[in-house]
């Protein structure tokens, strides 16, 4: 009989990125952990950002297209160094 190894789960690759976002929006964050809280839940706002893309994922595409119509777009990149 051959031996076989129990089947590890493959190891997921993670990928760390920067961002900017309005200070509202950001704060919408530390509010929803909050919420969460008071359910009894504890999460990572990369969790958060997650749950957030899921359920975008899951969207038609004019829902999609009016969900991204509410979302003001802004300048990204480093502010200009002053001399």
């Amino acid at each position: 009989m051959p031996h076989s190894k129990s089947a590890k789960p493959r190891k997921i690759k993670l990928i760390r990125d920067s961002y900017a976002m309005p200070e509202a929006e950001y704060a919408q964050i530390a509010q929803l952990k909050q919420r969460l809280l008071e359910l009894g839940e504890t999460v990572k706002k990369s969790e958060l950002l997650r749950a957030g893309l899921a359920q975008l994922a899951t969207l038609d595409d004019a829902a999609l297209q009016a969900a991204m119509a509410g979302v003001e777009r802004i300048k990204t990149g480093r502010p200009a160094k002053k001399a």
